[in-house]
């Protein structure tokens, strides 16, 4: 009988040790980030060049082509936008009057920053986030605590890298703005109640908003966080809308700027809203997600009231042909551009060709596949 105790706990303290050792392996593990070998093609097309050479600037328009591997760290992701704005300066297009503009959600992909290989070499978002998961068990416990939303995993996933991505966010895209010498438009990010306190982007405990910021050509930030009206229908599962903090218009070298982050321009509240702050200049930047989806049936927003006030019908014309519509301003003297996220990010493709109307007037370039800009003159 003693023998058996002995053994017993023998035993368990075996197996006490081989537990403790698994868990400090783990835990081990799970701070190890080597890095893998990283090729990008850093060429950009010139698809749409309008107007001529003046003194009141231009809007610059820089559609990437992104992959998960660009946000492993953030030299990466600044050597591919810094290659797109150094080809953009040598043919001219950059100056201290030029509005530079991003797509939708170019930050928000920042929650991949610093996360092991195997998350940018799966294929498929689901693997993505379980390793996100794996490697960061902490973290992710925590956040999902305080997650809300109809979908708490996303809501988890974002807010618990919310901190690094909001430094990262201002670091990098402050960073270009003040290395190039422009103002910059950086597309959206979503982060849990932003605001901006002495200048310095930080988050809040409250619900995640798809926002965008201003940048001025000595890298400090223009105005508060502008957060998305009215998301779309993917995203609503967990981004909280923004109707509570009215739009803002900040004042640039070349001339008012207010930014409609996505499907917001499509609405004519919105529209009418920068009209009555004397706006000039319209940054649309936009996540269209899917392959091939420009040329599909518009999905519309079937979510938001609003959209039944909108002059179309789902699936009654092409995205393509309704973004072209309802994003064009009635007003005199203002000009806009619209943004696409080009790339791939696991199976999630991006489609979308981007535009700008000035003077009523709709302003393509021909399609293409790769990095594009855009730019058209004031």
């Amino acid at each position: 009988m003693v023998l058996h105790r002995s053994m017993r706990k023998l035993l368990a303290g075996a197996l006490a040790l081989v537990m403790i050792a698994a868990l400090c392996g783990y835990g081990f593990w799970t701070l190890q980030r080597p890095e893998g070998h990283y090729l990008s093609d850093l060429r950009v097309e010139l698809a749409l060049n309008h107007g001529v050479p003046g003194g009141h600037g231009n809007l610059l328009g820089i559609e990437p082509l992104l992959y998960p591997s660009d946000y492993q760290n953030l030299q990466r992701l600044h050597r591919k936008l810094s290659a797109y704005l150094e080809q953009a300066r040598a043919q001219g297009l950059v100056g201290p009057r030029t509005v530079v503009v991003l797509p939708e959600h170019i930050g928000t992909w920042l929650w991949a920053r610093g996360e092991k290989n195997e998350l940018y070499q799966v294929t498929q978002s689901r693997e993505a986030e379980q390793w996100l998961e794996l490697s960061n068990p902490l973290r992710y416990g925590l956040a999902m605590l305080g997650a809300n939303g109809d979908d708490r995993r996303a809501d988890a996933h974002l807010r618990m890298k919310a901190e690094q991505m909001a430094s990262d966010y201002q670091q990098l895209f402050g960073g270009l703005a003040k290395e190039f010498g422009v103002t910059l438009v950086a597309g959206s990010i979503v982060l849990p109640t932003p605001y901006v306190e002495q200048g310095v982007l930080h988050i809040g405990r409250g619900p995640l908003f798809n926002s965008s910021m201003v940048f001025a050509a000595d890298g400090s930030v223009l105005g508060q966080p502008q957060r998305q009206q009215y998301p779309d229908s993917e995203m609503r599962r967990f981004i909280h809308h923004g109707r509570h903090f009215p739009l803002q218009v900040v004042q640039t070298p070349a001339g008012r700027l207010g930014v409609l982050i996505g499907s917001d321009s499509w609405y004519p509240e919105n529209q009418h809203q920068l009209q009555q702050q004397q706006v000039q200049l319209i940054a649309n930047p936009v996540f269209l997600s899917g392959k091939g989806s420009w040329e599909a049936p518009w999905r519309g927003n079937r979510h938001q009231d609003a959209a039944a006030e909108l002059g179309l019908q789902r699936g009654e014309v092409s995205e393509q042909t309704a973004w072209q519509r309802l994003t064009q301003v009635t007003g005199d003297g203002i000009s806009s551009m619209s943004v696409f996220m080009r790339g791939q990010f696991w199976e999630q493709g991006s489609d979308g060709q981007g535009f700008a109307h000035q003077a009523g007037e709709l302003l393509a370039g021909p399609p293409s596949q790769g990095a594009r800009l855009l730019n058209l003159w004031l």
